[in-house]
């Protein structure tokens, strides 16, 4: 099949080229908007005590005040507000409110500190727009608006509040995409200039996968109106390290294979056709791999995650089909030419390391899967130290951003939970008024729970049937003894509620509650469900029952070794409270997928050396020869692609970009380089049971040692990667 698409583009490489530029204007002019949600409570299902307190809320209390942005005032000089500045804060409160902007519903003044150091002004907007672009727009006219009417004032005044922090988030991804792009850029044209020393090679896939990824987004925001999936501003990040690194990788792949087929003397158009019919098989199945643990993520419970496992399923699938359609397209239009200047295409390397790395493998198997596994092993005790933090708008930007400063300044000169109080909705079960002889009671109840400030009822709805009790609790609400407070206010509230009444418990407390065991629920099911899909593939591909249990084992192995790094690095030595909650989701999809990529490439060279009729410790070494450098230079670009995250600038990006990094880091020249490939010679032929994939059979294009054969298990790199000697044997 392969070598037919193969043919197909080259003999029409003018059209297919012609084909992608008509797809990809058409997609990207009538592609919907992709829209932006940071509204954490979206991100749940319906079925969570948090989003049922927040309906009953809609319902009972429609006009209920929720300040979407904090205006925070303080003298500038620091000193405790006068007389003077009260009458300005007054002043400025209701000019804001007379200037009727867009998505402002009420603008009333707050309470003071206890210290008289602040006050604020409260804004509430519509909460059906809550965490969308238009409030983030109008965060920013509020801002400016509030800054201008307190010129000539003593007052120093900075916006806060969800609304503001929508717009901080927005402005702080956009620099952190064009950091991350720019880093991008960088790596891959330096690499690929290293490697081929030809610079229409190291500029090509950097055109050509900008191309991709303007097609992979307009896809991408098809998917997103037609199923209805949330979206979120950090994707975009790592949309385009997914594209560029991927893409790369692929894009290496396919070189490595097209150079050795013209070193072995076939004809310009003849070895691109060989080039897809050899690699086509590892491309898919790697990228297939990849696909299928992102669309794992669809059984997630998580909004943010749902969408995200569609997007970047996308984004590969798209990579794929350019990688064997157009880039050999333009690849064979240009020729050899296209690496001009280096004649070192001409020749054979003698891969004089990576022979000798071989060797070692060969004749200590046992030694070198002990040593690579102890290291594993060893950085996988870290994960006994994770722990989860669910502040997503902190995460995804600086402290330093106005929204972030208004958080601290807050918690310190109110109560800490004052910002995002815990709210308790109790109603009767029979449609009758409550008895509200009961309401200071169970207020005293709920206020007796350690760790809270206060609790009273606030408002009752207008037919009586529906109370609001609001509780303040003594920690920031996404801290770990918020978490824990709130689920010991939720079973005092469930517990202690009056005959014919029940209680639910909502708030940003009780949100990051909930999206705790969303996320546990999401480690329950989409782990398991993607390593063994991904084990599918492996079986498939190799026809074995053995290897796939062992290869999707090191790489699980490879996980733990770098949630562990990650740990140490971001907990331990950078005293952070924990790592963004959902980073182990997506730390395991990556790793697991793109480390079964490396493995297929490795795994399946080695069968091809096993198939020219070599002994499985022979078949390692041979294969960690001749593989090892299109691994390694895979591992190396993608891998610092990934790290071009750590350049956004925020706590999420920097801690997914340093832990996949280092997972596809492991995954390369840990686990593919010689976990994989020395377990692999010490199982022995039983690691293809039942189908005996390593026996040289008649219908291979060669039956003994030296063959080079062209049947699909060839995995990318160069086969003939060194002189044959009269005997058949690689030099």
């Amino acid at each position: 099949m392969f070598r037919s698409i193969g043919n197909a583009v080259v003999r029409h490489p003018v059209w297919t080229i012609v084909a992608w530029l008509i797809a990809a204007v058409a997609i990207v002019a009538t592609a919907p908007s992709l829209p932006s949600n940071s509204d954490e409570s979206s991100f749940l299902p319906k079925s969570y005590e948090s989003i049922k307190a927040a309906d009953l809320q809609q319902k009972a209390f429609p006009s209920a005040f929720t300040p979407s942005a904090i205006a925070l005032y303080q003298r500038t000089d620091g000193g405790r507000l006068t007389a003077a500045d009260q009458k300005d804060v007054a002043r400025i409160t209701t000019e804001l409110g007379r200037k009727h902007i867009d998505q402002v519903q009420k603008v009333v003044p707050g309470q003071p500190s206890k210290d008289g150091r602040y006050t604020m002004t409260l804004v509430q907007m519509d909460s059906k727009n809550a965490g969308q672009p238009k409030q983030a727009d109008a965060a920013k006219v509020l801002r400016e608006d509030v800054k201008r009417l307190a010129k000539g004032t003593h007052l120093d005044v900075k916006l806060g509040g969800s609304a503001a922090q929508a717009l901080d988030q927005q402005d702080s991804s956009k620099r952190g995409q064009a950091l991350i792009g720019f880093g991008t850029f960088a790596i891959i044209l330096v690499t690929l200039l290293i490697i081929f020393r030809a610079p229409i090679l190291a500029v090509l896939p950097l055109i050509l996968i900008g191309l991709v990824s303007a097609v992979a987004n307009g896809l991408i925001a098809y998917a997103t109106k037609l199923f209805d999936l949330q979206a979120n501003s950090s994707i975009s990040s790592i949309l385009i390290v997914v594209l560029f690194g991927v893409g790369t990788d692929y894009f290496l792949f396919l070189m490595f294979r097209y150079r050795e087929r013209l070193r072995a003397g076939d004809e310009a158009k003849q070895a691109m056709v060989n080039a897809v019919g050899r690699v086509g098989e590892a491309i898919a199945s790697a990228a297939g791999a990849v696909i299928i643990a992102f669309l794992a993520l669809v059984l997630s419970t998580l909004g943010f995650l749902k969408q995200m496992g569609p997007a970047l399923a996308i984004a590969v699938a798209a990579t794929l089909v350019a990688g064997l359609t157009l880039i050999p397209a333009v690849v064979s239009l240009i020729g050899p030419k296209v690496f001009w200047p280096s004649k070192s295409w001409q020749h054979e390397p003698a891969n004089a390391r990576f022979a000798a790395l071989g060797r070692g493998v060969q004749r200590r198997p046992a030694l070198t899967a002990a040593l690579s596994g102890l290291v594993l092993l060893v950085l996988s005790l870290g994960t006994f130290g994770f722990n989860a933090t669910f502040d997503l708008a902190s995460g995804s930007m600086p402290k330093t951003k106005e929204s972030m400063v208004v958080q601290d300044e807050m918690q310190k000169a109110y109560s800490a939970g004052a910002a995002a109080p815990t709210d308790v909705y109790l109603s009767s079960t029979d449609g009758k008024p409550l008895d509200k002889a009961a309401f200071d009671g169970y207020a005293k109840r709920l206020g007796a729970v350690d760790g809270v400030a206060n609790a009273r009822m606030t408002q009752l709805n207008k037919a009586g049937t529906t109370a609001d009790f609001t509780v303040t609790l003594k920690y920031e609400a996404s801290s770990d003894k918020a978490l824990d407070v709130v689920g010991e206010v939720r079973d005092v509230a469930h517990a202690d509620a009056p005959d014919g009444t029940e209680a639910l418990v909502g708030g940003m407390s009780s949100i990051f509650k909930d999206i705790d065991a969303a996320v546990s629920h999401d480690y329950r099911t989409v782990f398991p469900v993607a390593a063994l899909l991904i084990m599918v593939i492996l079986g498939l591909l190799l026809r074995s029952v053995v290897a796939p249990w062992y290869l999707i084992a090191s790489v699980g192995l490879g996980f733990g070794a770098t949630l562990g790094a990650t740990v140490w690095i971001f907990q331990e030595a950078q005293g952070h409270s924990g790592l963004m909650f959902m980073l182990p989701v997506i730390m395991y999809l990556f790793v697991v997928a793109i480390g079964t990529d490396y493995n297929i490439l490795m795994i399946a060279r080695l069968r091809e050396e096993a198939r020219e009729g070599r002994e499985p410790r022979e078949a390692a070494g041979m294969a960690l020869r001749h593989a090892g450098p299109t691994v390694a230079a895979a591992g190396f670009i993608l891998a610092a692609t990934f790290a071009t995250m750590m350049l956004a600038g925020n706590s999420l990006l920097s801690e997914m970009g340093f832990a996949v990094s280092f997972g596809i880091a492991v995954a390369a020249f840990v686990m593919a380089m010689f976990f994989t490939p020395s377990l692999t010679a010490l199982i022995g032929h039983a690691a293809w049971w039942p189908g005996h994939g390593d026996r040289a059979t008649g219908t291979e294009a060669g039956t003994g040692p030296g063959s080079t054969g062209s049947g699909p298990a060839s995995a990318g790199e160069d086969h003939d990667a060194v002189p044959q000697d009269p005997a058949g044997r690689r030099g």
